[in-house]
């Protein structure tokens, strides 16, 4: 009760900046690639634009435009009639110019939503911008020493100096920057969670590359009794209270884990009379903590102006003009209604697009229930034991969708198809015939079965008197002999059936 009571005298305030880049063949203002080459050198794929060497001149990329109109539509956000573009000036290391080339009081987008589930619950936050930027560098900490880099790379908190690679460079970025709507960091993670599903579903984001998603993350925590019933809060209150913003976080589970740190820190140092300061603090994964970097700058301090060699860019009917595909909660709705799924099952098959464009070929083909438990239940299960994801075997779907083919005409009992088929298919990348083939789980005809059932008879009088007796345990040994003798290969609901027959006639 004393640790509840605690926590409801103040409570955390907080709001993301989140940095998504966007899938474009090249960088957002040259023509070098942002696809990394295999055994990549650092420095090699950059260019005097993207370097910001003098007398170099940068060209707005159109798919960097398209992808971000796209991410605003999705998010239901205003897009105005022109935007601009603005230096943003600062001195690091991984920013060549001095300045980045971003959006100020012009942004792509303004005034935008997303839902989300959370603990049961449906919640909004609101976005106040999403505009579009280039990526600076990247930075690699590194210790002194004799080791490969791999080994001696470490947190800048532990770092005897600094790589520097400007490969990634000009890579095209959106900036979505939230209100401080989240009350907790579980939010924040059903959040980043629901975005990068979006995000996914239009196309203009890969999760699986390096650095896709990064969270700047800024808490404060304010006294409990000043926040409404409707969550608001006022902007005094928000002024008065110092925050820190949290860098270096690159996943959901991150951000949940650096911003309940947070939190606890924050909560710590003011019961014990301290007061926050506002300030920059580094995530460090590894150890689940936080570390003062440099004191937080104010907005005045990146002195914002035009960018001189972009002129406008007039966007507000490129709005009408580029669509969208089905998002994830229209697509999930119209599972439920379309194929006759529970919640449950919806769900899983539409939090990613892969699986949910797989799950409606086969249900095109096959009974929707039936493709829901395998693509859902069967196939998701195998590949997330194995760590992988639908995108690791799109190259043989078909050969997923023959398994479920052969289980539907009962050529395979469901039960070997699960247990060995896929597997075996998943393990050593056979297709289901040759696995079905060589483990002889072709499915036993009646008359096996039928000679089958009454050898268990005829062998196991004991477990035939148990059952007389009223034990219906022995009617699932009965059927143990059964499947044993067949190899598996019976269905285990025709056994029990034709058991329980010739037991009771």
């Amino acid at each position: 009760m004393a640790r509840a009571a605690e926590r409801a005298d103040l409570e955390p305030v907080i709001g993301l900046e989140v940095h998504v880049q966007l899938e474009t063949d090249t960088k957002v203002f040259c023509g070098c690639s942002t696809e990394p080459a295999e055994d990549e050198a650092p420095n090699t794929r950059v260019c005097p634009v993207c370097l910001g060497l003098p007398g170099s001149l940068p060209v707005l990329n159109e798919a960097a435009v398209e992808a971000a109109v796209k991410v605003g539509k999705a998010l239901e956000a205003d897009i105005p009639e022109e935007t601009r573009f603005h230096r943003k000036n600062y001195y690091y290391p991984d920013l060549p110019k001095n300045f980045q080339i971003t959006q100020y009081d012009a942004p792509l987008c303004a005034d935008g939503r997303l839902e989300f589930s959370t603990e049961g619950e449906r919640r909004t936050v609101n976005v106040r911008r999403a505009h579009l930027e280039e990526d600076p560098g990247s930075l690699r900490h590194v210790r002194e020493g004799t080791e490969s880099i791999d080994v001696r790379t470490t947190s800048v908190d532990r770092a005897d100096y600094t790589l520097i690679d400007y490969n990634r460079a000009g890579t095209p970025l959106m900036e979505v920057v939230t209100e401080p709507d989240f009350r907790d960091p579980g939010e924040v993670r059903a959040f980043l969670e629901k975005l990068e599903e979006v995000l996914e579903y239009l196309g203009v984001f890969d999760a699986s590359r390096d650095g896709s998603l990064r969270i700047d993350a800024n808490l404060s925590m304010v006294p409990a009794d000043e926040i409404d019933e409707d969550g608001t809060i006022a902007e005094s209150t928000l002024e008065s209270a110092n925050r820190t913003e949290v860098k270096n976080i690159s996943s959901h589970r991150g951000a949940e884990k650096a911003l309940s740190y947070e939190e606890s820190r924050q909560r710590r140092l003011i019961q014990s009379g301290g007061a926050v300061e506002q300030e920059t603090r580094h995530f460090n994964e590894t150890h689940g903590n936080t570390v003062s970097m440099r004191s937080k700058e104010a907005e005045k301090d990146y002195r914002y102006f035009a960018e001189a060699d972009l002129p406008p860019l007039q966007v507000s009917g490129w709005k009408e003009e580029i669509p969208i595909p089905e998002l994830p909660d229209a697509r999930r709705a119209r599972f439920r209604e379309e194929y006759g799924l529970d919640a449950e099952a919806a769900s899983k098959l539409t939090s990613r697009k892969a699986v949910a464009d797989f799950y409606e070929e086969v249900a095109a083909e096959f009974d929707p229930d039936l493709a829901a438990t395998w693509v859902a239940d069967n196939l998701l299960g195998e590949l997330n034991y194995r760590d992988m994801a639908v995108e690791d075997v799109t190259d043989r779907l078909d050969e997923f969708t023959r398994l479920v083919e052969l289980v539907a005409e009962d050529e395979v009992t469901t039960k070997n198809a699960e247990e060995t088929v896929l597997r075996t298919m998943l393990d050593e990348g056979l297709d289901p015939d040759e696995v079905i083939e060589r483990e002889g789980l072709g499915k036993a005809d009646d008359d096996q079965v039928t000679d089958a059932v009454d050898a268990a008879i005829e062998d196991n009088p004991d477990a035939v008197e148990d059952y007389h007796g009223g034990d219906e345990g022995a009617v699932n040994f009965l059927v143990g002999q059964v499947m044993a003798a067949t190899g598996g290969s019976a269905d285990p609901g025709t056994v029990n059936q034709l058991l329980r027959e010739r037991l009771d006639d």
